[in-house]
């Protein structure tokens, strides 16, 4: 059996990002409960059952009690970009876990243009739902929605992009990388 997680599910909930100042650094290595994370792949690894916690797009938050439910697996993919560094106060990397990691790598500007579409994307999908995270910018003005994100980019992405995401690019056993519309078009792979 083949299972496929992400990471989402093991940023803190909302209000402890709030809690902890932390609201403008979601997705940085600090809004993650990495402690959690490495006993949920240790528990997978030794066959234990396994809770990852559920992430909603369309809520941007955690999931209220939502589990996945991990057991006697062949194969678990954990999709993540946290996934190759090395957290705070641990010895242990998630990876040092894994059997085989890939780096899904793209130019800067290519990624940010992935992300924009993405946000309009999701501004499309929230505009006749009043429950969607996304709703209230998607209702109003498009120009200034899209300025929002842009700067989130700026603010956010970029600096974690540059700080803690690229740096782990060579860790990885296989780095994928990605031209326009997301074809593959150079793969490189770690000797052994």
């Amino acid at each position: 059996m083949v299972r496929l997680i992400t990471t989402d599910g093991f940023l803190y909930p909302n209000a402890e990002l709030k809690r902890r100042q932390l609201m403008e650094k979601k997705g940085f290595p600090e809004s993650y409960d990495m402690d959690r994370l490495l006993r949920f792949v240790d528990d997978v690894r030794n066959g234990l059952p396994a809770k990852a916690p559920v992430y909603s797009h369309n809520t941007y938050d955690i999931v209220a009690g939502g589990y996945e439910v991990i057991n006697q697996v062949d194969i678990l993919i954990i999709e993540g970009i946290n996934t190759l560094q090395l957290p705070s106060n641990q010895q242990l990397y998630v990876s040092d876990y894994f059997d085989f990691s890939i780096y899904v790598d793209a130019k800067e500007e290519l990624i940010k243009k992935w992300y924009l579409e993405r946000f309009n994307m999701l501004l499309d999908i929230a505009q006749n739902n009043p429950n969607d995270y996304y709703y209230s910018y998607a209702i109003g003005s498009r120009e200034v929605a899209m300025k929002m994100a842009r700067n989130v980019w700026q603010k956010v992405n970029h600096p974690n992009l540059l700080e803690y995401i690229l740096p782990t690019r060579n860790r990885a056993d296989l780095i994928m990388s990605k031209g326009e519309n997301h074809l593959v078009n150079e793969l490189f792979l770690r000797k052994y």
